[in-house]
């Protein structure tokens, strides 16, 4: 019989670093949750296929249940937890609760760190590439048409800035 021994794995979370002892076959997700505490990754389908547990992994959007921890030693990971910076929401949470764009809310974690990677990318995305951006995040509730508003209103919202004002108002 093989045994798998756990080892420990630096972590770069949200800025910070975190050491977790884990077997190899540990996701990122599992890790996240039950390790470090971040629930706002949430474990739904644990394969794939609902987007619910999107992470930033070095700026790329991820699937954290199918990524093991072991893999992302030393990467930099982005959760729900690490976009807004003290009270100051990320523009894409604002723009959710501006655009009521939940409703049972599971999804929505998913859903805003999709978008969130569309606008690193893309500060003025079309509808077509929102939408395109979001389609690996199910909704079971349907609030699909308010989550592309909210796209558009959290690239309207970054544009602004901070104080409210287009760089061009300036």
């Amino acid at each position: 019989m093989n045994v798998i021994e756990p080892s420990v794995v630096k972590l770069r979370v949200n800025g910070g670093e975190e050491r977790v002892l884990v077997e190899p076959r540990r996701t990122l997700l599992d890790t996240l949750r039950h390790d470090l505490g971040l629930t706002g990754t949430k474990k739904v389908c644990d394969m794939g296929d609902c987007g619910a547990c999107t992470v930033h992994v070095d700026g790329t959007p991820m699937y954290s249940c199918l990524l093991l921890t072991v893999a992302c030693a030393d990467r930099e990971i982005t959760t729900i937890e690490g976009l807004g910076r003290g009270d100051q929401l990320d523009p894409v949470q604002q723009a959710f609760i501006e655009r009521d764009a939940f409703q049972c809310g599971f999804c929505t974690p998913g859903q805003i760190m999709s978008l969130r990677a569309l606008l690193n990318d893309v500060p003025d995305p079309s509808v077509e590439q929102i939408t395109r951006a979001v389609t690996g995040n199910l909704c079971r509730c349907g609030a699909y048409r308010n989550i592309v508003a909210a796209g558009r209103r959290a690239a309207e919202l970054q544009a602004a800035g901070p104080n409210g004002k287009r760089p061009s108002d300036q």
